[in-house]
């Protein structure tokens, strides 16, 4: 009854009479399921009276909606006008003509014609059918990054003939430029520069063209040219090999961005600080090459981030060795905290194992987890640990077992549970380490339980 009376209201308003009066769900369906543009000739009338009864207005709304929730709307479209139809309810104002014109304009079609950079609401049908015939997979892009259907003008045949150029098969290209389709965007000029200057680090094209496949948009990022070639060159007059360079290109291209005069700022800031410290001349070099090779990313920090860093640790009576130390363990990521939050790191370990400074500093040294995590996670790793029913003396005295996840803490407690080793009375020490570690005394436990003892002076039986 009650939704015979929304139906009745909903024609009197918008003046159909000529419904199917089959049974009053079908009603319902046969409004929602309309083609939009006549749907549209329902809702338009419907605003001009829609404000005279609010409460039919809230019943018919509401209606709709349950009807189009149970599956009537099967579009984007649908949806829309829904919405439409909710927003006219609670804000009167709304232009609902011109908002549906908007809406038409952009549409909802399989695609969106949503563009960046670009005047075009179209697809470019020259691009479509040059990626059609490359075999490149066109409903991906248009999934991901569909703007550059939209450009005006684009390289596609010339870029495939370069790659193929290179070694690349038809899978090869197809593959890179359904992964990176904005490659088509660039001209085959700056394509050849890139391909010239990655040159200077690959052994031969062939290692190139599966770097190209395997870090597309690394190749592809080609704004800052110049400052790669700048600093590819400078890397290799500091001494370090091909294959880490490339390893840095593909990633961390960011560090390219960079005027090689940063990067230079950085290296002298590192080098001066290490001498500094009591580093040999001989050793330099190597440390240098070695802190690059783990952590490409130190060149992303500023000179004056690096001194402050360095200086908050000796403020803290580490010594000129002990801050070496830490910077090899910490591979050089100390350089992307702040002396706030180490501060405040060893403010929170020293309050949790309540020890003098000479102590926390001995623990820091041990587990340099205390001065790189965060109190937040500290916290979480230390509340975890405790639900085990760990003793803070156990972590005091074996705290690297904070730079494992809480996760992979119960995992293997649960896997040494399973063997009769008690985690509670035991020794915190076989839960450090790398996954390889923990599976090597895992082993060693498992192995020692297995194995039979042996009595020296139970007499041996022998059967006659």
């Amino acid at each position: 009854m009650k939704k015979a009376m929304m139906l009745q209201r909903f024609t009197s308003l918008t003046g159909l009479t000529k419904f199917n009066r089959t049974t009053q769900n079908t009603q319902m369906q046969a409004v929602v399921s309309l083609p939009v543009e006549e749907r549209l000739q329902f809702a338009v009338p419907l605003k001009q009276s829609l404000f005279q009864d609010r409460e039919s207005c809230c019943s018919l709304c509401i209606g709709l909606r349950s009807m189009m929730l149970r599956g009537v709307a099967h579009s984007a479209k649908d949806t829309f006008t829904l919405l439409l139809a909710r927003s006219q309810y609670r804000n009167p104002g709304l232009n609902f003509p011109s908002v549906w014109t908007e809406v038409m304009k952009r549409s909802f079609p399989i695609h969106s014609t949503y563009t960046t950079d670009t005047k075009s609401r179209e697809e470019n049908k020259k691009t479509i059918e040059s990626l059609y015939r490359l075999s490149v997979d066109i409903k991906k892009i248009r999934r991901l990054k569909e703007w550059v259907l939209l450009q005006d003008v684009a390289y596609v045949k010339e870029i495939a003939d370069i790659l193929k150029e290179m070694g690349a098969d038809e899978t090869t290209v197809a593959n890179i430029l359904e992964r990176c389709p904005e490659a088509i965007l660039h001209t085959p000029a700056e394509i050849n520069s890139q391909r010239t200057l990655w040159q200077l680090v690959c052994q031969n094209e062939n290692q190139l063209i599966k770097l190209i496949e395997q870090f597309p948009e690394s190749f592809f990022t080609t704004q800052y040219h110049e400052n790669q070639k700048a600093n590819i060159l400078f890397f290799q007059e500091l001494g370090l090999k091909n294959n880490i360079i490339t390893r840095f290109l593909t990633g961390a291209p960011s560090i390219f961005c960079n005027p090689v005069e940063k990067n230079k700022n950085v290296i002298e800031t590192l080098q001066r600080n290490y001498l500094s410290l009591g580093g040999s001349d001989a050793n330099m070099k190597i440390w240098i090459m070695k802190l690059l090779s783990q952590n490409p990313f130190i060149l992303l920090n500023s000179s004056t981030t690096i001194q402050e860093n360095l200086e908050f640790l000796q403020k803290n009576d580490f010594s000129d060795h002990e801050v070496l130390q830490l910077l090899s363990k910490l591979k050089g990521f100390i350089f992307h905290l702040t002396p706030t939050t180490m501060q405040k790191s060893m403010l929170y370990s020293k309050n949790v194992f309540k020890c003098s400074d000479q102590e926390l500093k001995q623990l820091v040294l041990k587990c340099p987890a205390l001065l790189y995590y965060s109190v937040p996670v500290l916290e979480e790793r230390l509340e975890g640990l405790l639900k085990e029913g760990i003793s803070v003396a156990q972590i005091r005295d074996t705290p690297m077992v904070l730079e494992l996840t809480t996760q992979i803490v119960q995992y293997r407690i649960k896997k040494l549970s399973a063997l009769g080793y008690d985690i509670k009375s035991g020794n915190l020490a076989s839960l450090n380490g790398t996954k390889k570690d923990f599976e090597v005394n895992y082993g060693r436990i498992q192995s020692k339980k297995e194995r039979p003892i042996f009595n020296p002076v139970a007499p041996v039986h022998i059967e006659e």
